[in-house]
């Protein structure tokens, strides 16, 4: 079961240093500016201090914007995550005696087949939605060898793939119907 993040922080140390820096740089720029007095406020050395100056805060201010923005996204998605993994508890808790007499035809009919545990482990996962790679990541085999399975599995099924495989399962599964809601 995938887990859910912990809470996010609001300040990121990185993100505060990057800010507390370029803030410094225009601190600094601005006491530099004072304690020069120069002769000229048009001169190169003082036009370049204070570009550095509206630079530096410009650049913190933006970032500061940013990464308030990008936690409220965060902490959005988080909630929105939090929300879908009760709803598919509160499923898989309704629906748990379905799900189980399903999963025993599916064993049945893959007995009937004759596919090994292997074969069984990779047509199950297939069945769930997973590709090659993940299956091979998730059981330690290599993929060619998820392939050789997944094939085997097809020949010994009669399926001509994935979604053959999966429509052999669903064909016939009917949903009871829904009344429209009262207003």
């Amino acid at each position: 079961m995938p887990q859910t993040p912990g809470p996010i922080d609001d300040e990121s140390p990185l993100a505060g240093a990057i800010i507390g820096l370029l803030t410094l740089v225009a601190v600094g720029g601005v006491t530099d500016l004072v304690l020069d007095d120069p002769a000229s406020w048009w001169s190169a050395h003082v036009l370049l201090e204070v570009v550095m100056v509206v630079a530096s805060m410009t650049m913190a201010t933006l970032l500061w914007l940013r990464w308030r923005g990008v936690t409220t996204e965060l902490r959005a998605t988080q909630a929105t995550l939090a929300s879908r993994q009760v709803e598919l508890e509160s499923w898989r808790a309704s629906s748990e005696e379905a799900l189980r007499s399903f999963g025993q035809a599916v064993a049945a009919q893959m007995t009937r087949w004759e596919l090994t545990p292997s074969e069984r482990e990779v047509a199950l996962l297939l069945l769930q939605g997973l590709g090659h790679k993940q299956i091979a990541g998730q059981t330690g085999r290599s993929e060619r060898t998820v392939r050789q399975h997944a094939v085997s599995v097809y020949n010994k099924s009669g399926q001509h793939g994935r979604a053959e495989l999966a429509a052999f399962f669903l064909t016939g599964l009917t949903l009871p119907e829904v009344e429209p809601p009262t207003e």
